[in-house]
């Protein structure tokens, strides 16, 4: 998403960059030495670190994904001022050079960045998703197929075809917590570390090393991920003999860390765990005797916990254990919770798609599936990203879950749980057994996403003013900005011969021209940052409109005297309220027959051939449910705006998922493509920013209500 929002504010802005992602299918369109040496400036937007050793020399500009989403158009302004990789600021040399701002730092000027903590956690769970995806897919998928209802569980015939598919899937199940620790352990202390972080993870997730009946599962395997990791860097610092050096990376610092976080966690920290395990059972059994809406919320809450964890294994353990005595209510009530996590985290994806990455909106529908079959180590990705928010959120829905199965009295027969066992006959009180199961799955995506928006809402209100910084006065003319992605990375060079230019005011007064950046951007979970206005400023107004039609836009709008709307190219006669088309390529050609009506347009199937050959180069849906379709076409004589409203929504592709309610439609003659085009889109993306506007936009009753609000964008 971030590598794509940049790419569409480079094209806006008619600047040349490169984008290089370093997403979960790894590095693609990756920058050459070539594209970094003409480069100007590197853009960074990623949630984990990025090795800048090949940027030294660059201006850099660090920031994290929500930026690079959010402001891209700020950020290729930002990069210009940014500081010199591996070059002290001027304020550090004591020279009386150009400023950076008050932001300026080890940061780059370009707002929040992720602490190093989140960052090795993020690299973990990135690599992990596959293995539980796969791994949880391919054993929903036997036991779909396959599998039947025992006494003993839900079983797949022994020897048989889907039974050596249930095997592969558990593979990917037993390596994801290794992963998890490895690639935390390698995101903090690079290769070295990932011996240890992986084995580390083995040892977590393997009770039996420890005296446990259940190993300590992912939240286990973040603990030995950063044990490892720190270790390994304490371990590096280190000095040893020349003759020893090489040797260390790859012999003597695995062996050391990886014996030593080992032995730790077989001896020191897997004590507690089987403890917590034994005295757990012990509690459990003491309080059958009580309220049966009390014990299916503890069980709940347990089940919730940390998913295959000995927390979670303790209360599935004790509910099987009791189904061979006749009890069989209390692994109904077990049955009823373990589904809640997956189905819960999965909903929360599709209820609010913005607060989720495209990789995280992928994990929660394979989530959903897994939930079906009661595979509860489908919302480990999601507990893993953001714990804090996700591990309340699942033990509310499994407490809820388990009290109404508990309350209804019903009975899971098998040591099972999920939908699957009672579409398969085995539980009783099947209405009630949904019925707990949906309830705890609402109140699971509800809370989810409750508190991910408060967090959100505090980054913005607490993460520090994204403070503009003034461009260099002396900014070379025609500079370029070149992009490249690890989450993203751009780079910047000079616009070619006879290319576009981009005017803004420096502190001093002075324009600016527009450079071109290069910039690099990665698909990760992130928090939103403070959607302030863009730091950009804009070109100089063209003279380019008829002024018998601004003064009718005047009038038609019922604008104060003297107030133009987009300098009088948006009038009454090209605002429509209510878009009756309900795609794309439709909502093109109403627009367009819309803006026909000015008189400025000589053909209008050119326009719409014109817009929708710039939609086959890249969606220009921007998110918020907006989109800014736009065109560059000799049939306009002379630039026009139109807006359109659609009640429901168009499809757009849009980056956030978000259909289209809000739809500008901008076309200029070829003539006036560069600053008029520019500056168009530079006043609409400030003021779209602004969630309040937006609102009152949506909510503004016909054209004239319209008109007026517009008229804060002139």
């Amino acid at each position: 998403m971030a590598a794509e929002k940049l790419a569409k504010a480079a094209e806006a802005l008619d600047v040349e960059m490169k984008v290089e992602t370093q997403g979960s299918i790894g590095a693609e369109n990756a920058l050459t030495d070539n594209d970094v040496s003409n480069a100007d400036g590197i853009i960074i937007a990623a949630d984990k670190d990025v090795d800048l050793s090949r940027f030294t020399g660059k201006r850099v500009l660090k920031v994290g994904v929500a930026e690079g989403i959010r402001h891209p158009e700020r950020l290729i302004e930002r990069v210009r001022s940014a500081p010199v990789h591996g070059v002290p600021t001027p304020a550090a040399a004591g020279s009386s050079g150009r400023g950076v701002g008050p932001d300026s730092g080890d940061r780059g000027s370009g707002g929040k960045e992720r602490s190093a903590v989140y960052k090795a956690l993020m690299n973990g769970v990135s690599y992990m998703i596959p293995f539980v995806v796969v791994g949880g897919l391919l054993i929903a998928i036997s036991l779909a197929l396959g599998g039947h209802a025992t006494p003993e569980g839900y079983a797949i015939p022994e020897g048989s075809f889907w039974e050596s598919v249930f095997k592969i899937g558990e593979i990917g199940f037993r390596l994801m917590v290794p992963i998890l620790s490895g690639y935390i352990a390698y995101a903090i202390a690079d290769r070295p570390a990932l011996v240890p972080g992986m084995i580390g993870g083995w040892i977590a997730n393997t009770g039996a090393l420890y005296g446990s009946e259940a190993g300590a599962g992912f939240i286990g395997a973040i603990v030995t991920g950063f044990l490892a990791g720190y270790l390994v860097l304490w371990i590096k610092k280190v000095k040893v003999p020349r003759f020893a050096q090489p040797i260390m990376p790859i012999i003597v610092i695995p062996i050391v860390a990886t014996s030593a976080l080992g032995l730790f966690f077989i001896y020191v920290i897997g004590k507690p765990i089987a403890w917590v395990f034994e005295h757990l059972t012990g509690w459990l059994s003491g309080m059958t005797g009580t309220s049966a809406i009390l014990l299916g919320a503890v069980l709940g809450l347990m089940i919730a916990f940390d998913m295959g964890g000995p927390v979670n294994k303790t209360a599935f353990l004790f509910g099987a254990g009791l189904i061979a005595s006749g009890n069989q209510t209390v692994m109904g009530m077990c049955a009823a919770a373990i589904p809640v996590m997956p189905l819960g985290q999965g909903l929360a994806t599709l209820i609010r798609r913005r607060l989720y990455s495209e990789q995280e909106r992928e994990t929660g529908m394979a989530a959903l599936f897994m939930g079906f079959f009661g595979i509860s180590e489908g919302a480990i990705p999601f507990a893993a990203a953001r714990p804090a928010q996700v591990i309340p959120a699942n033990m509310l829905g499994g407490a809820v879950a388990g009290a109404l199965a508990g309350l209804a009295g019903v009975e899971d027969a098998v040591p099972h749980g999920g939908p699957i066992v009672a579409v398969l006959g085995a539980t009783g009180g099947v209405p009630m057994f949904f019925l707990a199961i949906v309830a705890g799955t609402v109140v699971t995506a509800l809370t989810t996403n409750a508190l991910i928006g408060v967090k959100e809402r505090g980054a913005e209100a607490g993460g520090g003013a994204n403070v503009r910084v003034p461009a260099q006065a002396g900014a070379p003319a025609g500079a370029r900005v070149t992009e490249g992605a690890a989450g993203a990375v751009p780079a910047l060079a000079g616009t070619p011969a006879g290319g576009t230019r981009t005017e803004g005011t420096s502190e001093e007064g002075d324009p600016k021209r527009g450079t071109r950046a290069v910039g690099a951007a990665e698909a990760a979970g992130a928090d939103a940052e403070d959607p302030g206005a863009c730091s950009g400023t804009a070109t100089d107004a063209a003279d380019a409109a008829d002024p018998a039609d601004a003064a009718d836009a005047e009038s038609e709008s019922g604008s104060r005297p003297g107030t133009e709307v987009l300098s009088g190219y948006l009038t009454a006669r090209t605002v429509k309220v209510r878009l009756e088309a309900t795609d794309k390529d439709a909502a093109i050609r109403e627009m367009a027959a819309m803006l026909a009506t000015t008189g400025r347009v000589t053909d209008v199937e050119g326009l719409v051939r014109a817009a929708l050959a710039r939609e086959d180069q890249g969606t220009t849906g921007l998110g918020e449910e907006i989109a800014v379709p736009h065109a560059k076409t000799d049939v306009v004589t002379a630039p026009v705006v139109g807006f359109a409203r659609s009640p429901e929504g168009v499809e757009w592709g849009s980056p956030d998922g978000t259909k289209a309610r809000l739809i500008f439609m901008i076309t200029v003659p070829e003539a006036a493509a560069g600053d008029e085009h520019l500056r168009i889109l530079s006043l609409l993306s400030r003021k779209l920013t602004d969630a309040e506007f937006r609102e009152r936009l949506l909510a503004a009753p016909d054209e004239p209500a319209v008109l007026r609000l517009l008229t804060d964008i002139a």
